[in-house]
This record gives C-alpha cells, structure tokens and sequence, in this order.
C-alpha cells in the first residue's frame, strides 16, 4: 500500500514537472548574452562570480561587476547593454505586476490554521522570517518546510528542492523522516532533495549562499532556509564598536536572500533570535524584541512571531506584513511536523 503511494506520488510529481516546464522561464539563463555578442570567457568570469542568470546580473552595480577580475569598465557597460535586451527592468504596469504575481507559489506549514493566517502557506518571491526565544517552533517549522516544499503544487506543495543553512547546528535528518511518512513520502527520495550546509562565520554563510546561484539555476528550488540568520553575526562582531560594520555586512547578506527569493522564485524563511529590551517599559509583559534592528525589520516581507503556548501548543502572530492583518494561529509540535493544536 505504501508503495503504491510513493509510486503514486511521484507519477504526481512527474506529472508535475512537465506542466512546470512548459510555462515560461522565470529567468534568462546568462549564456544567452554570448547570442549578443558577448565574450564566452567574459560569461564564464561572471559564473565564477555567482551570477548564472540575467536578471541576477541586473541586480548587482557596475562597480560590483568591475570588480570582478578581468572585466573592465567597457566591457562592463557591453555586457549590461546585452542584458537590458533579454530582461525588461523597467516599469510595468500594475495589470503586468499582477500577473507576474501568479507565479508565486504558496508551501503548506503542515497547519491549516497557520495556513489561513498566512493566506495560503510562505510564498515564494519574499523573505519570511519567524523570530522568538528557544523551543517555541520555529526550527520544527524548518524541518517541516523541508518536506512540504516537495509536494504537488495540487496538495498545497512547492514541487521543488530544498537548501537549508544551519548556523546553529540545529538540522536533525532523521526528523525529516517522521515528517515525510506523515505527507505519505518517500523519507529517501526526500532527503535526497534537500542540500544541506552548515556555516560556522558569517563570511562562510554569505559564501554559501553565493554558490547557491549555480544550483538554482540548474536545478527547481522552490524553498531556502537560513537557521538562524543572525547568530554568526552576534558572535563574530562584539561591542558597540564594531555594530555598525556588523549592520552593513548583515545588510548585504539580507540583500542577496532578497535577491535569491525574486531571481529563482523561491521561498526564502529565516529564523531570528529574540534580545532583551530593558527599555521595552513597565507596561510591557514580555519585554523581548528580534534581534538585527532596522536593518533586519525592513529586510524581510513578512515577520512572525512565536510563542510558548500550553504543553506543545505554540502561537503564530503575524508581527508585520504588507498583505495580511495582524492576527495570530494556534499550532501544536507532533513527532511529524507542525500540525493544527488539539483542543
């Protein structure tokens, strides 16, 4: 019976990937530029810089890209030439905006009533971060992500691959394998669909997600997991002194997730620390505010905050989001995933 279900299921995801290759391209591959007149060696130095695609070109200033040994500034405004002829970065209308818009895919959580506060699942094309202090879920929601993310666009799924940075050391496979027989997958197949890394310096993370490029440009992602995105830079800056070169790295950092989520259509879901606030006031009841200041807060589209609930019983409340009200989810932690709370 199981097996007949995973075979099932993978007709499902076949069936899947042929509807997915038959829309059009999100992006335009960067070798199309050598069709323009573009140098072929010229095309492999920007490979080697993490730029696989035209629009992630497109992202990044000319004074990035003379960085890059070997280009100089002509051949710099040659190659963006090229670009601008295959992408269309200019105005679009709102109608255009719309459309470009039923592109973006909605991941179950596992719960409906996450689900519902969330107005479909985290989407694809924006950074969703979950913040709130140790053990109340947002880790568990990761995980549960991980195998999400590989279902059916038609069972509320990605239908694509998983990347998942841990800078904590918190990624446990085998609880992805209680997970996965939940949504009746097959634990083997879905493990081999996530690539897994762990950062120990915030350069390293920033690297990882460098190279990520080269993979998502080749293969169908649908989700990115940073756990946690604030801790290397917490331990690797200290004092007042250095907060503001801390700041600026962490901005480059969120720049490049942002950048990730439009270019590849994919989910991007960090997690955040929570510090104390000793100036949050008397009125308050629990003065703890998410790590990362303005910098962190503007970077991320929709920001969720967790809490203890009772036994395993956690709360959801939507902390800032451009497209849904402020209301909050109770879900329960269960041995396959997030799931809706029992009364």
């Amino acid at each position: 019976m199981q097996a007949l279900k995973s075979e099932e299921m993978s007709r499902l995801q076949l069936v899947e990937r042929e509807e997915i290759d038959e829309e059009e391209d999100l992006f335009e591959a960067i070798d199309k530029l050598t069709a323009h007149g573009i140098n072929a060696g010229d095309v492999k130095k920007l490979q080697d810089a993490g730029i696989y695609t035209c629009n992630g070109l497109m992202m990044h200033t000319k004074k990035n890209l003379t960085g890059i040994k070997g280009l100089s500034e002509a051949k710099v405004d040659k190659i963006c030439e090229a670009a601008e002829k295959l992408v269309n970065f200019g105005y679009i209308t709102g109608s255009d905006a719309l459309l470009k818009r039923k592109a973006v895919v909605k991941i179950t959580t596992g719960s409906q009533a996450l689900d519902e506060l969330l107005g479909g699942g985290i989407e694809t094309m924006q950074i969703t971060e979950a913040f709130g202090e140790f053990r109340c879920g947002k880790t568990q929601l990761a995980h549960t992500l991980c195998v999400s993310t590989q279902l059916p666009t038609s069972m509320k799924g990605g239908n694509g691959k998983v990347a998942y940075i841990d800078t904590e050391g918190t990624f446990r496979p085998d609880r992805i394998v209680p997970i996965a027989e939940r949504f009746g997958m097959d634990p083997g197949a879905v493990l081999d669909n996530i690539i897994y890394a762990r950062a120990y310096t915030y350069e390293h993370q920033y690297n990882l997600l460098l190279g990520l490029a080269a993979k998502m440009a080749e293969e169908p992602f649908r989700l990115l997991i940073v756990d946690s995105v604030i801790a290397l830079f917490r331990v690797d800056f200290t004092g007042r002194g250095e907060l503001a070169d801390r700041q600026q790295k962490l901005a480059q950092m969120l720049s490049r997730l942002t950048k990730i989520a439009e270019e590849f259509n994919v989910a991007v879901y960090m997690t955040n620390q929570v510090i104390a606030d000793p100036g949050g006031g008397v009125f308050i009841s629990d003065p703890k505010k998410p790590a990362g200041g303005h910098v962190l807060a503007h970077a991320a589209t929709v920001r969720l905050m967790f809490r203890k609930g009772k036994g395993e019983q956690r709360v959801c409340k939507v902390f800032d989001a451009p497209n849904l009200p402020e209301s909050e989810a109770i879900f329960q932690i269960t041995g396959g995933g997030i799931a809706d709370a029992k009364d």
